[in-house]
């Protein structure tokens, strides 16, 4: 099917660079101070010290600012949410919101985030696994603020969650949560390379009861297996490497999700979990295609419950071109078909 060039980053450079290699806007004592000013006068004032900032950002972040575009026009494709072809008050609301959601996500690791406004459903397998004393993956993604798994964690004490991340921001992020909950039962685990180690770590973790969260929508910073999948309307790489880990833990894999439920000044959040199989099996001889139907899967969830909350995607990044990392060599174009 013959596809037109229609991409905002296809004739950038930037579209083979790695997400990882973007790097992050944010720093351990911003984000500190920004709660400060949150705890000391309140939501409004945070905003307002926030906004300029955000829309500076916006201004002055071309990849970012296009990468949020190319993804509010997909939707629109796909969905049809909007009268029109979402342009630059879209995208400065779906900047603004993440601005706000980044608040929430520091409430949220404090503790300080009111439990009823998180309506949480799904959680019923999770609660018969602990009592069990057996664990699980949860497979995640970046959207709405899922570190109010906090909620569940406190409903049910025995809920230890292990957070895996591609980056070496984990060590900034556990100081910061060290900080605000110094009794927190969410550890930010750093993964660059998962290797016969880091596999025997899960392991131990999964057996005593407790859980591993890794994200399903980027793919990691180190060479190793992706695989395809629809999303919006397009081929999109994703990572292997959560359907790899549950098998090799031959545990239940979970979605877990946390969008908005209002998205303005505060509102609640829907925490969501579903079990995308009792076992994850990736048999000999169709290993790739099983791969790439747990990936399918978890897209399409995850396109249905954005559907439903669309400025709460949060990749500030050329998505659809993550296949290519930045460590390869730059490939003849493709036959377009």
């Amino acid at each position: 099917m013959h596809e037109t060039n229609d991409n905002p980053l296809a004739n950038e450079s930037a579209a083979t660079t790695h997400w990882a290699q973007i790097g992050e806007s944010t720093f351990v004592a911003g984000m500190w101070l920004l709660f400060q000013v949150h705890r000391v006068l309140g939501r409004w004032p945070f905003l307002l010290c926030l906004y300029p900032v955000v829309t500076y950002y916006w201004l002055s972040k071309p990849i970012a600012r296009r990468s949020s575009l190319e993804y509010l026009q997909r939707m629109q494709e796909a969905h049809g949410l909007w009268k029109s072809t979402p342009g630059w008050r879209q995208s400065l609301r779906h900047f603004r919101m993440f601005a706000q959601v980044i608040l929430d996500k520091m409430l949220a690791i404090s503790g300080s985030y009111p439990a009823s406004r998180v309506d949480i459903s799904g959680h019923e397998a999770i609660l018969a696994l602990i009592e069990r004393g057996q664990g699980g993956v949860f497979v995640t993604a970046h959207m709405g603020c899922i570190e109010l798994c906090q909620v569940l964690a406190e409903r049910r004490k025995g809920l230890r969650l292990n957070v895996l991340v591609h980056t070496r921001h984990a060590e900034q992020f556990n100081r910061v949560l060290r900080r605000l909950a110094p009794e927190s039962k969410v550890r930010f685990l750093q993964v660059t390379d998962f290797n016969a180690a880091t596999a025997m770590m899960l392991s131990e973790r999964v057996a005593q009861g407790e859980f591993i969260a890794i994200a399903g929508d980027r793919v990691p910073v180190q060479k190793s297996k992706t695989t395809s999948a629809r999303f919006l309307g397009h081929e999109a790489a994703f990572p292997s490497g959560p359907y790899v880990i549950a098998a090799l833990l031959k545990c239940p894999l979970f979605l877990m999700t946390c969008t908005r439920t209002s998205h303005e000044n505060g509102g609640g959040y829907a925490l969501r979990i579903a079990e995308l199989a009792a076992q994850v099996e990736l048999p000999r001889g169709r290993r790739e295609q099983a791969m790439a139907d747990y990936a399918g899967m978890y897209a399409r969830a995850v396109e249905d419950r954005l559907a439903k909350a669309p400025f709460d995607w949060f990749n500030f990044f050329p998505f659809w071109a993550q296949a290519q990392r930045p460590d390869d060599k730059p490939a003849a174009a493709p036959a377009q078909r």
